[in-house]
């Protein structure tokens, strides 16, 4: 028997290829085309220091600090394992850091400190928060495999991505979100082009955490025929509607994030000055009840009513101005997303409180289910799914199986409004 000559040989593989591609764009047009947006720390973050840059430390020093640099001064600063070792986590506390300046009524970055985020448009900045440590900082990896897998998606064609900027926030009608306001003119963008390049299907925005409330200010100050036109339904995995008390215990005493080895005093003070994170303090249209303080001291006690001054006294007077004027009027809006919408998160998780109370260990139950009491919302469908934390739905076996299960209803187009629905 005669072997097959290189040309037959060549002719076969362009075949195979073809074909699988060709299969590939079929299952792929089936769907409509699906845009992710973080939460809080839900992506790559990444530097520069410039002439205006000025260390707090010879470790701090650009030369010293970090090791890796692009060729450009780019470098990695969110996640950099860096930040393990005390005296790079005070550089990094003060490359994060954000300043707020009254004059302009806008938040900036530090003196010499350029930020930027990569790959918008991509799933490249959500799926690892750093890509040397894979298995030790990834986030969206899982997701996107089983929508892949379940869904017949094909990353970076039919699914996209949105990262963003997360310290930065947006702030009630009048006042300036320079950052966040740009952040939702490119998500608009990227909307109308996922698309233009998907034969016209609209698309299905999905959300974690704090990208559940950008998304829903972004379809609020859309105006209905655009709705119509570009945004099939809205899918906000463990969104805080109305902020958590974890929030406060941020604000007090700092927050690792589950990074092992740190000190939360290290990087308390760029948590505080976060903008996004003051709008993630619990707000009082969910935690409305003024016998049931969230945090109790041996001097006072504090409900959602008196957060201005908590900030004062755990030391962080400059923030209550901002909150204030900013974050108050932003939360006490009655927003509406103007299309269909499904929440689904974990319960059953002990979740801060006075006492441990019910939620995904993260957003207090109240906060997570809280989208129909704060905001006006025509077609709202939630599912409950128990014992899934508030970063383990994005993994979690059950929880990956059921958001697939709503994404293929909402491609089949056999969606419903339902009003609850719990899994275990």
């Amino acid at each position: 028997m005669n072997k097959p000559s290189s040309l037959h040989l060549v002719l076969i593989t362009m075949l195979t290829t073809a074909t699988m591609t060709l299969m590939s764009q079929a299952t792929g047009n089936n769907v409509h085309p699906l845009i992710l947006i973080p939460g809080n720390g839900g992506n790559q973050l990444e530097a520069r220091l410039d002439r205006d840059y000025k260390p707090s430390s010879v470790w701090c020093s650009s030369w010293l600090y970090p090791t890796r640099k692009k060729s450009d001064g780019w470098f990695r600063l969110w996640f950099d394992a860096a930040v393990l070792f005390s005296p790079f986590t005070k550089c990094f506390n003060e490359r994060m850091m954000l300043y707020y300046d009254a004059d302009l009524d806008d938040y900036q970055n530090a003196p010499g400190v350029q930020t930027r985020v990569s790959h918008f448009g991509s799933t490249k900045s959500l799926l690892y928060l750093n890509p040397r440590l894979r298995d030790a900082t990834s986030y969206m990896s899982h997701l996107v495999k089983a929508l892949e897998k379940g869904c017949g998606y094909v990353n970076d064609q039919t699914i996209l991505g949105a990262p963003y900027d997360f310290r930065y926030g947006l702030a009630g009608s009048g006042h300036s979100t320079r950052v966040a306001s740009q952040y939702l003119q490119d998500l608009k963008q990227l909307v109308e082009k996922a698309s233009s390049e998907n034969n016209g299907k609209p698309v299905i925005l999905l959300s974690h955490s704090l990208g559940g409330l950008f998304v829903l200010h972004f379809l609020n100050r859309s105006s209905p025929l655009w709705r119509r036109k570009y945004i099939k339904h809205f899918v906000a995995l463990a969104a805080p509607w109305g902020g958590t008390v974890e929030q406060m215990r941020t604000f007090a005493s700092g927050n690792t994030l589950g990074v092992p080895f740190v000190n939360p005093l290290l990087v308390r003070p760029q948590q505080r000055r976060s903008e996004s994170n003051q709008w993630l303090l619990p707000h009082s249209k969910v935690f409305h009840d003024r016998t049931k303080p969230l945090v109790v001291t041996p001097r006072v006690n504090y409900t959602a009513y008196e957060m201005d001054m908590f900030l004062e006294d755990i030391g962080f007077s400059e923030g209550v101005v901002p909150y204030k004027t900013r974050v108050l009027p932003l939360t006490e809006e009655m927003v509406t997303p103007g299309v269909p919408v499904t929440c689904i998160y974990g319960k059953g998780v002990d979740t801060p409180e006075i006492k441990y109370g019910d939620g995904d260990g993260t957003v207090n139950l109240a906060s997570l289910a809280a989208l129909e009491l704060v905001h006006e919302v025509d077609s709202l469908k939630t599912v409950e799914i128990g014992g899934v934390s508030h970063t383990s739905i994005l993994k979690d076996e059950m929880a990956l199986k059921e958001i697939v299960e709503q994404i293929k209803i909402l491609n089949s187009g056999l969606a419903k409004s339902r009003r609850a629905r719990t899994v275990n």
